[in-house]
């Protein structure tokens, strides 16, 4: 015969308290003295005890999930909804992520659940999910300028924490970076090495982030005396960035300076080098923008602009955790530093 899972009633005679204050250490009640938390705790490792999570919530009215939201705009077709997952699924940047949400949320028993909204049914199927109460909110990460998730969850009431500033003011906390100055320090940077005919390969216009650190690039280079960059517009994909270096290459030949608005785009950027002969850095110098897995994998390793994605994430968690346990009423925001990461590339 299987034994017995432990119970409550075995975990207070293990720990020589009453069943009620069990339960209040185990809900998480904050009015029990943290000595007997302690004793209680030991008591649960050593009796195995694991609470019901679904009596659990009953108590606390959480259920101890988060839905992980990657949104977009736009109705689509079903093909181009699944090209959406599978490009968030291959996109490095996606991963950090999910790794610094994660990292936030397991060490306290909470965990994400990961839903796509790139399409108006797809909204709306998260706006129901929460509603529901089958995840105690959201973080989203939205890959569209015009997404109009952010307004919908904040008129919905819903506990919701942004990655990156939305478009238009919703009241909503967000977590974002200084993009502009993240495009200043590549500038700079390329300046200071004696580049003087730069060009630039930019994410997705559509997308805010991309719009700040092209215009910080060229806020710089301004500054410095240069008032016409040429601009490629990419797509944050390595085709892209392959795509644009051969457009720009083939209009301004004597080029000897690129930033690309991304990683896997600046991998781009390099190969479309190599093939026409061109040295990085002592013939053309090329920055990117993220310090990805992809900056130390490229060949030469990429000079990048570090966005602290891992570190991001993790306090959007933080944020949304706050605003779900009544901590923090009002929305607020957190904008985190750029950093230059000299490498071999520049």
């Amino acid at each position: 015969m299987s034994r017995q899972a432990p119970t409550l009633e075995d975990v207070a005679r293990e720990a020589g308290v009453s069943r009620a204050t069990v339960s209040r250490v185990v809900n998480g009640v904050r009015n029990v003295d943290p000595a007997i938390q302690e004793v209680v705790h030991l008591a649960i490792e050593r009796t195995g005890y694991a609470p019901n999570r679904a009596a659990r919530s009953l108590v606390t009215r959480r259920t101890e999930t988060v839905a992980l939201v990657v949104s977009g705009a736009g109705d689509t077709s079903a093909e181009t909804q699944n090209a959406f997952a599978a490009r968030v699924f291959t996109d490095p940047f996606f991963g950090r992520v999910v790794g610094g949400v994660v990292g936030f949320l397991r060490p306290r028993s909470m965990h994400p659940v990961l839903m796509f909204a790139e399409s108006a049914e797809a909204r709306a199927e998260v706006l129901t999910y929460l509603r529901q109460g089958r995840a105690d909110g959201a973080l989203v990460v939205s890959t569209h300028a015009d997404d109009p998730l952010p307004a919908l969850l904040a008129g919905a009431g819903l506990p919701a924490v942004l990655f990156a500033r939305p478009s238009r003011p919703v009241p909503l906390s967000y977590v974002d970076l200084a993009h502009r100055d993240g495009g200043r320090l590549a500038a700079a940077h390329l300046l200071a090495r004696g580049c003087r005919r730069l060009a630039t390969v930019s994410g997705p216009l559509a997308v805010s982030a991309s719009q700040e650190r092209l215009a910080g690039f060229r806020d710089m280079m301004a500054r410095r005396g240069h008032p016409y960059i040429p601009v490629a517009e990419g797509g944050f994909t390595l085709d892209s960035g392959i795509a644009a270096m051969s457009t720009l290459l083939a209009e301004h030949p004597d080029l000897d300076g690129v930033f690309a608005a991304n990683d896997l785009m600046a991998q781009g950027v390099c190969q479309v080098l190599r093939e026409h002969g061109r040295r990085v850095p002592e013939d053309v110098a090329v920055v990117g923008f993220d310090d990805s897995s992809v900056a130390v994998t490229c060949r030469p390793q990429l000079t990048t602009v570090r966005q602290p994605v891992e570190e991001m994430a993790a306090e959007m968690a933080r944020l949304l955790d706050e605003h779900i346990r009544g901590v923090r009423g009002e929305p607020t925001s957190i904008v985190f530093d750029p950093e230059l990461v000299v490498r071999e590339s520049a």
